[in-house]
């Protein structure tokens, strides 16, 4: 793998939100080429697959604007500050999203989402040892917290109904940790 890096040769802060940042970068590519690119700077984000036992897991129906609907989803969610650890945020997130708090998180690695485009990256868990508690999901999210098992969570990933990225990562990481093909 060649490890060479684009030099940098100007970078203009073009939008500043809640959620990211967007900046115009003048490069020269590490072949000699130069050009202009447009990131978007995301602070990172973690998402965790909940299991309730080992046959058991905790998915969510989330609203998103952007795509138009519900879908199929892992809990997950931004980090909140500089520094903040994935663990952190993802412990929030369940919480958050589904009122469960967890005993144990098994790190399944971490995902470039779009690296064409942005810098986020999205660490991902399995949690286990579950305890029960009350959701409080922040304003504006549409969340319904639901119960599959493994298998019927895997054929949902099969057949294309869960199709976000994060879910799917997620999803496939946890089936291979149990050695099961997730796309037969």
């Amino acid at each position: 793998m060649n490890d060479a890096r684009a030099r940098v040769l100007g970078t203009r802060r073009v939008y500043e939100g809640k959620l990211l940042r967007i900046d115009l970068e003048e490069v020269e590519l590490p072949g000699g080429d130069r050009t202009e690119v447009e990131i978007i700077r995301h602070p990172g984000a973690a998402a965790v697959l909940p299991f309730l036992d080992e046959q058991r897991v905790v998915l969510i129906r989330q609203y998103r604007h952007a795509v138009g609907g519900f879908i199929v989803e892992v809990p997950a969610g931004k980090l909140d500050r500089p520094g903040e650890a994935p663990e952190e945020c993802v412990q929030r997130e369940l919480r958050e999203e589904t009122g469960y708090r967890c005993r144990r998180l098994v790190p399944l690695g971490r995902i470039l989402t779009t690296p064409g485009f942005t810098d986020e990256v999205i660490w991902l868990y399995e949690a286990h040892d579950l305890e029960v508690g009350a959701s409080a999901c922040e304003p504006g999210e549409e969340i319904e917290v639901f119960e599959a098992t493994w298998e019927q969570a895997l054929v949902l990933l099969r057949r294309g109904e869960i199709i976000d990225a994060k879910s799917v990562a997620c999803l496939a990481h946890a089936a291979l940790r149990r050695g099961v093909a997730a796309f037969p």
